[in-house]
């Protein structure tokens, strides 16, 4: 899908048609947009291919009149589901790409993602569409700090969930601890990637920035970088947790095969005497049916008092 906006007195405004200075939103385009961005807008083939690649990593490149930058965004993947009631958080990242053409700026995404809705929507303050420099830096800055806010969420579930695991070890609750430790995994390989590019806009090689432009995306980098460290605090200690609640569960598998083991112990005795009695010799004392009816209950006594101070029942 194919929209196009532009900054009129300080407003985001949608239009009809491209002009100079306008912001192309490309989400999800079919093969027929794809051809409209080449053929007509005259966008390089190449870059529109990369941006619509899931496998594309943060980059940016230069060619001729164009520049494109590639950065790994944050979105909920919600295709993760334990049962039709219950389902698993997953957070993951997909590429997007943001190309400055000579005339005008254009997004493109292989599905919605939150930053670019609240764009189109006039929910971000002091968008200019014509200043494409400026536009990079403002949607460099929304998707750290989606970043952060999604990496607030996890350390919320992953409370949650732990706090849920002390009352009632189930499956659920550490596939979804589980599922935040991959999140984890996939938020810090995107970060490193992202922090890289935006060192690169930095040095002011490929993209002029102003004195501005560089205040801003130093604070982007220092969001990057607190979310990197966020990412390993968060990772380390959900690693812990899952370590901790295998030995947990691995405990309790033992404590539970002793106990099994022991009763089964008990119950062998009166089935070792009955069996010594039923059998068709002579010569055995006290042939009478009350004998191994008492036998059996004092053996079986006694070595459920040797069990016990062992402490195979606890």
């Amino acid at each position: 899908m194919l929209n196009y906006f532009k900054t009129v007195d300080g407003r985001i405004t949608r239009l009809s048609a491209p002009e100079d200075g306008c912001w192309v939103s490309a989400v999800a385009p079919d093969p027929q947009e794809v051809a409209y961005l080449v053929e007509e807008l005259g966008l390089d083939s190449g870059f529109v291919r990369s941006a619509l690649d899931e496998e594309e990593s943060s980059r940016i490149e230069a060619e001729e009149d164009q520049t494109l930058v590639i950065v790994d965004v944050p979105v909920v993947d919600d295709s993760v589901t334990d049962s039709q009631e219950e389902k698993t958080i997953l957070y993951t990242t997909m590429p997007i790409g943001i190309i400055l053409a000579e005339k005008f700026v254009v997004t493109i995404c292989q599905k919605e993602f939150a930053v670019i809705e609240q764009m189109e929507n006039g929910a971000v303050k002091n968008l200019q569409t014509a200043q494409k420099p400026r536009f990079l830096l403002t949607i460099l800055l929304r998707v750290a700090s989606r970043f952060l806010l999604y990496l607030k969420q996890i350390d919320r579930i992953s409370s949650s969930t732990e706090k849920q695991l002390h009352q009632s070890m189930r499956n659920k609750e550490l596939i979804q601890l589980l599922g935040l430790e991959k999140s984890l995994v996939y938020f810090s390989t995107s970060l490193k990637s992202d922090e890289i590019t935006m060192e690169k806009i930095l040095r002011g090689r490929i993209i002029k920035l102003y004195d501005e432009d560089q205040d801003i995306l130093e604070d982007v980098l220092i969001e990057i970088k607190q979310a990197i460290e966020m990412c390993n605090i968060y990772s380390g200690i959900l690693s812990g947790t899952m370590d901790a609640f295998a030995s947990i569960i691995s405990n309790n598998l033992n404590i539970v095969m002793k106990i099994l083991t022991s009763i089964t112990i008990l119950m062998a005795i009166p089935t070792m005497v009955s069996s010594f009695y039923g059998m068709n010799v002579e010569g055995l004392p006290f042939p009478v049916f009350w004998m191994p009816i008492l036998l059996s209950v004092v053996l079986t006594i006694l070595v459920a008092i040797a069990l016990v101070k062992k402490g195979m029942f606890s």
